[in-house]
């Protein structure tokens, strides 16, 4: 599978006060043509930074520190402001998990939806028009021709995120990050939402970014999950290796935590203690250790090596029960 975008050794940085709090520290992922990723985690822990730094949309107190972000063989962190205005939108788009925000009140859909075409080049207003008759059709979307005079006071947040979700995917970007989308959604409507991410991912090929703290709605999306905690990934694997066989306490913790029907009436399970915050600094060793039941001393003097659950498992805990594998022995896993 083809690698469209790479993250290497990202670190993020955010200045409190003059001083540079690490927020995500040395990260690196990857996300292939046409898959669907999923990014999980606790409120707090890096997601949505790592999310914003991909298009170059950092809060002006917030900044890259180190490592690279490659896409399509070009280092985002390099380019202008001018270079990376002409793939915003284009080549990669973002959905915010507030959608009455980031839509401007003071313009009809429609044309907030057109607008992304037009600064990326489309200037004739009858293929305007026609263009986003089509794709609102396609989405769904139900009386488009009504739809598009509205203004975003005028429709429900499902309808909104819906809006938004079209002005992301009308320029048929090869990256789409969703950044917790469904949240503060109905259920029905978050499982509207999933099934016109899998026809945007199916119908035009694009990559999609799937940012949650929502489980069960990343088994259903998502064929490869990554596990954030503190500003650092914990494990990455296939999405049902992963939830069949956690390799670290965190994401058994995560997945414990999921209600389930056969639990009613019982207390459901909760993780002790809380991420730690920017002030209070990322613990020694294992982020996790000062919540995790299983954690050792030795779980606080390093942050653990990766370890090899299988070709496309894998993990940083010391209570995986998986032995190390050797540095060659790893390069043949992953050629």
């Amino acid at each position: 599978m083809e690698t469209l975008l790479n993250v290497k050794n990202l670190s993020i940085g955010i200045n409190r006060f003059g001083k540079l709090l690490s927020s995500v520290e040395d990260i690196s992922f990857e996300i292939y043509g046409g898959e669907i990723l999923g990014l999980v985690g606790e409120s707090g822990s890096g997601k949505s930074l790592t999310a914003l730094s991909i298009p170059g949309l950092l809060d002006d107190n917030k900044e890259v520190t180190g490592g690279s972000i490659i896409f399509d063989q070009r280092n985002l962190l390099s380019l202008s402001e001018g270079e990376m205005q002409k793939i915003r939108g284009k080549e990669i788009s973002m959905i915010f998990q507030e959608p009455f925000s980031s839509l401007n009140p003071l313009m009809r859909v429609g044309d907030q939806i057109a607008e992304t075409l037009e600064l990326h080049g489309e200037k004739n207003r009858a293929a305007l028009k026609c263009r986003l008759g089509e794709l609102m059709e396609r989405l769904k979307l139900p009386e488009p021709e009504k739809l598009a005079k509205a203004y975003p006071h005028q429709l429900s947040g499902g309808m909104c995120q819906r809006v938004m979700i079209a002005l992301a995917v009308i320029c048929r970007p090869r990256l789409l990050i969703a950044d917790e989308p469904t949240t503060a959604l109905d259920h029905n409507t978050q499982d509207e939402i999933i099934s016109l991410l899998k026809e945007i991912n199916r119908d035009f090929g694009t990559s999609v970014l799937f940012i949650s703290h929502d489980l069960s709605l990343v088994k259903k999306l998502c064929s490869r999950v990554l596990v954030m905690y503190s500003g650092r990934l914990l494990e990455e694997g296939e999405s049902g290796e992963l939830f069949s066989n956690p390799a670290h306490e965190y994401t058994r913790s995560l997945l414990a935590s999921i209600p389930q029907g056969g639990k009613r009436g019982k207390a459901l399970f909760t993780i002790p203690g809380r991420i730690p915050s920017l002030e209070e600094g990322r613990p020694s060793g294992c982020p996790f250790h000062p919540r995790c039941a299983k954690s050792s001393p030795k779980c606080m003097e390093e942050f653990p090596e990766e370890i090899i659950i299988s070709s496309k498992h894998r993990t940083r805990c010391l209570c995986a029960s998986v032995p190390r594998i050797e540095d060659s022995m790893r390069e043949e896993l992953y050629e």
